[in-house]
Parts: structure tokens; sequence; C-alpha cells
């Protein structure tokens, strides 16, 4: 058994969270926020046995997209100057697989 732990932006969580749903997997959505941007996060925290992680991995693919987003320096704007905006990539996930020695339901 595996831990799939996903982290995506929360533009992508809803979406992500209802694909899951559909293909019968149960998940745990944890609010995250980012380092970089200090934007919203989602993380999931999905239990699969070792053949689904594919599927699983199919489906965050799908539905946790990248994209550029156009951002003012978040340094400059702490310090309350105004900078050019820079063009950033913004999504998409970042999955963890790592093995679970025990699974307990109650």
């Amino acid at each position: 058994m595996k831990m799939v732990i996903a982290i995506v932006q929360k533009k992508d969580s809803n979406h992500l969270q209802s694909a899951l749903i559909e293909a019968g997997f149960r998940s745990t959505r944890l609010a995250s926020v980012g380092g970089f941007l200090s934007e919203g996060n989602v993380t999931f925290l999905i239990g699969v046995v070792d053949p689904q992680i594919p599927m699983v991995m199919e489906i965050i693919r799908e539905h946790a997209q990248s994209r550029d987003q156009f951002v003012s320096s978040p340094a400059a704007t702490d310090l309350g100057r105004s900078t050019m905006p820079v063009n950033v990539q913004v999504g998409g996930a970042t999955v963890f697989v790592l093995p679970v020695e025990q699974f307990e339901q109650f």
C-alpha cells in the first residue's frame, strides 16, 4: 500500500477532488500555502494499493495543469516597492508516493 501526497494549486483542487471521487478514490484534503508566491494550495492524502498508482497519477496529471501567471515580486511587495510583473509558471502538482506499513480504518 502507498500514500500519495499531491500538492496542487487551489484553483485545480475542486476538479481534482471530483475526478478522484468519480474514479472511486477516497482522499483527505488539507489547506496549505506555497512558499514562493504564498498562494493557497491544497494537499491531498490518498491511500492506494500499488497497482492503482498509475491511475491516480494520471488523474492528478489531467486535473492539475500548470499555467503562466504574471505576479509582482513578493520581496518588493513586502518592502512597499512596486515592480514590473514577472511571468512565472504556477499550478501543476507536486506528488510524493510513500510506502505505508499499516493502515487501519475505524
